[in-house]
């Protein structure tokens, strides 16, 4: 889910260099010090300089970030320093990468103060409350409004919709070897068409193939170069494109006058959901500070801070979302899910077989 962060994040031009952190810092190491809390993150972490400093006023901890790359590879240095952690708290770790942090043995169990009035479904560790739901988002094919007003053609709302005539050659997605909103669309048709037998996953994008499907390395590349709705008139000639539920509202932020309508909209049949953590590092040297920065991070303040530092969704039932959410998104009510243990334990036999039907 970091990407789901890191590209709306750069799509509204509120990229992490630009938030003030305290104590911010690009490595760890150095003595323990009672009164840092070291936060590790993938790079896309942001939160309003304001409300950091009123969690360091009321605990009397500053806060030093870690920066760690994409949320695959804060993962991977996380785990290859798991008996010398490079901070305190990991923040970043989402469902499709829990099962190996879990596996790993990463973290201290903690109960989060607030951790009640997250709702259960979020809960995906709640047996021993290794991590703590931070924030989730829905990977999905967004459109192009004014192509498909143009040609007077009814945007898709499904998977199945994809595989029609009347949207040949209109897609883009991203290679979920190489793109988190590429793995996370896979794994919703995984989680659609199941994974054995004809009419399986495979043989969906054996069809998905057949229909003109173009796939890239990166949302970056898919979304600006390659879709047309980027922006309100992007580069690309594709009106489809797998982005995020929370890109319609990145497309109006800041847009005087403000638009009746955001100028894209989401295909919502299309939707898979990932959900974020974050986990008291076990061999922490600030405990007790780590503990104190997890309850933050489920905090009303927080959470009401996040939708528009990160364009995710508040786990906190009782979080106000901004209107720029409720007035230009879309409330994605039926996601598709996959067991993160499933993901574990088959993600790269998924991905290694998605190459061999699609790229070659």
């Amino acid at each position: 889910m970091s990407t789901i962060r890191k590209a709306v994040v750069a799509a509204v031009a509120l990229a992490v260099g630009g938030t003030a952190l305290a104590g911010c810092s690009t490595s760890g190491g150095g003595a323990a010090d009672a009164k840092t809390v070291k936060l590790v993150s993938h790079d896309s972490f942001a939160v309003s300089k304001s409300v950091l400093k009123e969690f360091e006023r009321r605990s009397g901890y500053k806060v030093q970030m870690i920066k760690g790359g994409d949320a695959g590879k804060a993962v991977n240095q996380a785990v290859l320093t798991k008996d010398n952690p490079q901070g305190d708290v990991f923040f970043g770790i989402d469902n499709t990468l829990l099962s190996r942090g879990l596996d790993e043995g990463l973290f201290t169990p903690y109960e989060a103060k607030g951790l009640a009035g997250v709702p259960e479904q979020l809960q995906l560790d709640k047996a021993q409350h290794r991590v703590t739901p931070v924030d989730y988002g829905d990977t999905c094919v967004n459109y192009d409004k004014a192509y498909f007003a143009r040609h007077h053609l009814a945007p898709p709302k499904s998977f199945d919709d994809l595989l029609k005539p009347a949207y040949k050659g209109l897609l883009v997605t991203e290679n979920p070897a190489t793109s988190s909103p590429g793995l996370a669309f896979q794994l919703g048709t995984v989680a659609e068409y199941g994974t054995k037998g004809k009419g399986g996953w495979q043989d969906y994008w054996k069809k998905l193939k057949a229909n003109g499907v173009e796939t890239v390395d990166g949302w970056e590349q898919a979304y600006y170069e390659r879709f047309s709705g980027a922006g309100g008139g992007g580069k690309g000639d594709k009106p489809l494109v797998v982005s995020y539920a929370s890109s319609p509202p990145a497309e109006v932020m800041d847009k005087k006058p403000a638009p009746k309508e955001a100028p894209t909209g989401v295909a919502t049949g299309t939707c898979f959901r990932q959900i974020e953590f974050a986990g008291l590092l076990k061999g922490a040297a600030n405990e007790k500070g780590g503990k104190a920065l997890l309850d933050f991070l489920i905090s009303k303040e927080f959470q009401e801070d996040m939708p528009l530092q990160m364009f995710v969704n508040p786990a906190l039932e009782s979080a106000k979302v901004p209107e720029l959410f409720t007035k230009y998104g879309q409330k994605i009510d039926d996601p598709k899910t996959v067991a993160p243990d499933e993901i574990s334990k088959h993600r790269e036999q998924w991905i290694k077989q998605w190459s061999s039907l699609v790229l070659k």
